[in-house]
């Protein structure tokens, strides 16, 4: 019952799963359908809020963004504000890629809703919050021996 093993291995398939759904709904990669996603859902947005919705390190969004925006998808522009920061906004072309590979995706959420009850996913989301916050535990803290009086 190795955890930590099973991990990597479904985030393959998962991958592998998007990849091939996203082929089939115009060609988006999974970094530029999660992009449209947020922007679709959120409205414009940072790319450190982006990283943050994402759970990503804003270094790997700033290097997928210019392809996105070569593409015609989505608008970079500094902040007005704070000039270190980037705003990204959807375009006309980005909201019609969204358009297109969205009904496909949602079809894979409703297949997961067919595996998984409403209850099994709300829990599942908190198994990996937990998970999650765990794996972040200073490794300092994870290796301390017991304390004996």
């Amino acid at each position: 019952m190795n955890i930590f093993s099973r991990m990597p291995a479904a985030y393959a398939a998962s991958r592998s799963q998007a990849v091939k759904l996203l082929q089939r709904a115009g060609g988006l990669s999974v970094v530029e359908w999660r992009v449209l996603w947020d922007l679709s859902e959120a409205g414009p947005l940072s790319i450190r809020e982006m990283a943050a919705l994402q759970r990503v390190d804003h270094s790997q969004l700033s290097r997928a963004l210019p392809g996105l925006q070569n593409k015609g998808l989505v608008i970079l522009q500094r902040d007005a504000t704070d000039g270190r920061q980037m705003n990204v906004t959807l375009t006309e072309a980005g909201q019609a890629a969204y358009a297109k590979a969205a009904p496909v995706m949602k079809q894979r959420r409703d297949g997961l809703r067919r595996v998984f009850s409403q209850q099994e996913l709300e829990q599942f989301a908190g198994f990996f919050d937990r998970l999650e916050a765990f794996l972040r535990m200073p490794v300092d803290e994870l290796l301390e021996e017991e304390k004996t009086p």
